[in-house]
Parts: structure tokens; C-alpha cells; sequence
């Protein structure tokens, strides 16, 4: 039996978030384009997720499949496409195949969040060395915001470059035990990112774990 750990449509690709989800070490399929729509999905245990891509891309073969990855416990997939439809039918088949509907998943915990004023240079410095996204300078507002299961990090930074389009998105973790962000702008943005991420993530219907 598989476990639904996530199950998550992303609606309308933000720039930043679509150009990380893009780069060579997350996609090992298709790159994904801004304005294009998404649905990832993790399940546990982590080969269980070959199913879920036989089931979806069977049930859409036009759709495009950005992201197969197996962790130790968990599998996750992403797949998009410009047509909205097409992954309501490919998440119709995963749900069908698996004996599961959306609420199943487990419901989105926030584990830490704050917005640090005026980062430091030393301190932008050091966290340059392991970001993945764009370079953190001094002077900015950082976000930071941590979560699980981890797959949420995707939902969240989409939502906060939504609300705050010109702020910078530094560095997306969307795998392992939890999900992280890193955003920096003024502060003004921030808070504005900080307060998206809180709303979408409280939507989300689910289980605790």
C-alpha cells in the first residue's frame, strides 16, 4: 500500500520559482516555464512513486514529467503542463490507482519562520556558499521559513514571489525531512511573503502526521 504524504497543484508558475524548478540538479525531466501550472505529489514508501508516474503520464501523456527523485523513505514526482486540465486528470488517475483523495495527505506544519533586518555582510557571505537560487547581499530583509513535509517549500515560495514579485528568491529546499526558504527584499516585501506562505499553507486540507 502506498502512503499519500503530498498531493500538490500549483496553479500559474511564478519567474523565479519556475526558473529554480528548472535548473540542472532538480530537473531531470522537462523544465518547467513560467505561467505553466504543476502537480507534485510524494508517497511513501519511495519506489511506490514509479506507479504514481506510470498512472499519470498513462492517464496524460502530453504532460510533462519535471522531477522523478527517490529519497530513502520518500518518492516525489512533479509533473506540469500548460493545461490545467491535463493534471486534474493525471492526479484523477494517481488518486484512483492508489485508493486516495487529496485530504489524505499529510496537512502542512510550520516549524520555524522570522525575517531578519539589515543581514549582515559576513552573514550573506556564508550562506552564499550553499544557496542554489540567486546571491544574498548585505543590507537586505531575509526571510527565512521552514516546514514539513518538505514538498510544501514548493507552495510556499511560489505564493510568496506572488506577493511580492520584485522581492529575490535565494534558495528553495524541497527534499529531505523539511522544506525551507529563503527569500530577501525589503521589509515590507517580506512580511507581504511571510503572510502569503502562512495563508496558503493553512489551506491545505489534511491529516496530521
Amino acid at each position: 500500500m502506498s502512503e499519500l504524504r503530498v498531493y500538490l497543484p500549483i496553479n500559474d508558475l511564478q519567474p523565479q520559482f519556475a526558473a529554480w524548478l528548472s535548473s540542472p540538479t532538480r530537473a531531470r525531466g522537462y523544465p518547467p516555464y513560467e505561467g505553466q501550472n504543476s502537480l507534485i505529489i510524494e508517497v511513501s514508501p519511495a519506489l511506490a512513486i514509479h506507479r504514481i508516474a506510470d498512472l499519470a503520464l498513462k492517464a496524460a501523456p502530453d504532460m510533462e514529467p519535471g522531477l522523478l527523485f527517490t529519497e530513502r523513505q520518500f518518492g516525489l514526482l512533479e509533473l506540469h503542463s500548460d493545461d490545467m486540465k491535463e493534471l486534474e486528470s493525471a492526479g484523477k488517475a494517481i488518486l484512483a490507482g492508489i485508493n486516495a483523495k487529496p485530504g489524505d495527505q499529510l496537512k502542512p506544519k510550520v516549524l520555524y519562520q522570522d525575517i531578519i533586518e539589515d543581514l549582515s555582510d559576513q552573514h550573506a557571505i556564508i550562506l552564499n556558499r550553499s544557496r542554489d537560487a540567486s546571491i544574498l547581499v548585505p543590507g537586505v530583509s531575509l526571510l527565512i521559513f521552514e516546514m514539513a513535509p518538505a514538498l510544501f517549500a514548493c507552495m510556499a515560495a511560489n505564493e510568496a514571489e506572488r506577493a511580492a514579485p520584485g522581492a529575490v528568491l535565494n534558495d528553495v529546499q524541497m527534499m529531505g525531512a523539511t522544506g525551507r526558504i529563503f527569500m530577501s527584499g525589503t521589509s515590507e516585501e517580506m512580511h507581504q511573503a511571510q503572510a502569503a506562505i502562512i495563508a496558503a499553507l493553512a489551506s491545505v486540507k489534511g491529516r496530521k502526521g
